[in-house]
């Protein structure tokens, strides 16, 4: 008990929607690098940065954060993830722009804008169906591509004043897309501000994320915590958060993709186009019977992540033990958060592949596990293939079914361990 009240005084802190003082400790998960700041060789005997990984809850608002270490700037400028090396997140896109298109009557004179349009995984859907588009993404390299494949493509962060020059511009959005960006945003007034003035005042804005804290809670994803997520939503929490930005939640669909998404459907309050939807009352019906409206449930949530530690922890070491070689799949920031979280380093993994080439050749952060070509897989037949990328764990179990040639298993570790054969 003494160490959870000295790391709330220590804590200097309010919230970054409502500005109330945070006092409730939602889980820390120790000390941890930047999840995406993969090490090249030469870098593994340097000193390399540990930050605390403390989440905490406002009293108020219900929003679930953590503090701001490093800037968005030094995060996303240069950045390993591309959104279109998962199938599976593909076809999900896709199936999402066809809806939007009949839902909203989309057609060549609207405009459809995404910010964090990363690669172009999205736009490129609207793009085939002539529909003007035009992306916003702030991480160098990965816009680049975008535009190599013909995408339209801002390189900057987004905030107020990126959307006014927009607007001056004449770029006001019909549809305003923003996916999995949310938590993202430290600034998260400013950045919904933007997002007001750069959509028509008859226009819709679109928001999905995954780490959603109801099925975060429930499903025990400790490890989608990291540093660059500053904010974990709930409906309870966003409608306020929206509804002070004169932005009404008019629809909303629970996802079961990345472990559980919300999307939420907005529009200007004055804009009464589109009705609020029964969804709204059902899903928030749901998080306060699940207890969203009760700090003990976001109190209670340290003690199930050391539970699953343990599980954790005894899963390596009975396999270690019986002598068996243990890989993993995948070099997403949500592993990165539970090999540092539980300890589990070189010592135990022998290394990690990724269909990412970015990231083949590189070292986990902290971990210094080396990350390899799938194909490493098949030339030394581990016993346990373990699927950090836990979400997309269909699509990996198809496309690595051979191990099973040789007797090899998979291993999910979140919600629980479980051992595939």
């Amino acid at each position: 008990m003494e160490f959870w009240k000295s790391s709330l005084e220590s804590l200097a802190m309010n919230c970054r929607f409502c500005n109330e003082e945070i006092t409730h400790l939602f889980v820390d998960l120790g000390m941890s690098p930047l999840a995406n700041s993969f090490l090249s060789s030469d870098a593994l005997n340097k000193m390399e940065p540990f930050y605390p990984l403390r989440t905490f809850v406002c009293k108020k608002c219900l929003l679930v954060q953590l503090e701001e270490f490093e800037s968005p700037e030094h995060i996303f400028s240069n950045y390993a993830y591309f959104s279109s090396y998962s199938q599976t997140w593909l076809k999900h896109i896709e199936a999402f722009v066809d809806m939007t298109i009949t839902k909203f009557r989309l057609n060549h004179n609207s405009r459809v804008v995404e910010i964090a349009s990363n690669d172009g995984y999205l736009l490129q859907y609207f793009k085939k169906k002539n529909i003007p588009i035009l992306g916003i993404e702030p991480a160098d390299n990965v816009a680049k591509v975008a535009i190599e494949k013909g995408i339209p493509t801002i390189i900057k962060f987004f905030g107020s004043d990126t959307a006014k020059e927009l607007v001056n511009s004449d770029k006001h959005a019909d549809l305003l897309i923003v996916v999995n960006v949310m938590p993202h945003v430290p600034n998260l007034n400013d950045f919904i501000d933007g997002m007001k003035i750069l959509t028509k005042p008859n226009g819709i804005i679109v928001v999905q994320f995954s780490a959603y804290v109801l099925q975060l809670i429930q499903q025990n994803e400790f490890d989608t915590i990291y540093h660059e997520h500053f904010s974990y939503f709930s409906l309870l929490s966003l409608q306020k958060i929206f509804a002070s930005h004169e932005l009404i939640i008019f629809d909303v669909e629970e996802l079961p993709i990345h472990g559980g998404s919300l999307r939420v459907y907005a529009r200007h309050a004055e804009n009464n186009a589109f009705p609020v939807s029964q969804n709204i009352n059902n899903v928030l019906q749901k998080e306060k019977t699940h207890g969203l409206d009760n700090m003990l449930t976001y109190t209670n949530f340290q003690r199930q992540v050391n539970t699953a530690k343990l599980n954790i922890w005894n899963f390596f070491i009975n396999a270690k033990k019986s002598g068996k070689k243990i890989v993993c799949y995948g070099a997403p920031a949500k592993g990165n958060t539970l090999l540092n979280y539980c300890g589990i380093g070189s010592d135990i993994i022998d290394y990690t592949v990724d269909i990412n080439p970015h990231k083949q050749g590189k070292y986990l952060p902290g971990t210094h596990i080396p990350i390899m070509t799938p194909e490493k897989i098949n030339q030394s037949k581990p016993d346990y293939l373990v699927i950090l990328a836990w979400n997309l764990k269909e699509e990996i179990m198809t496309q690595m079914s051979h191990i099973r040639d040789w007797g090899g298993k998979f291993v999910v570790l979140i919600p629980e361990v479980k051992i595939y054969e």
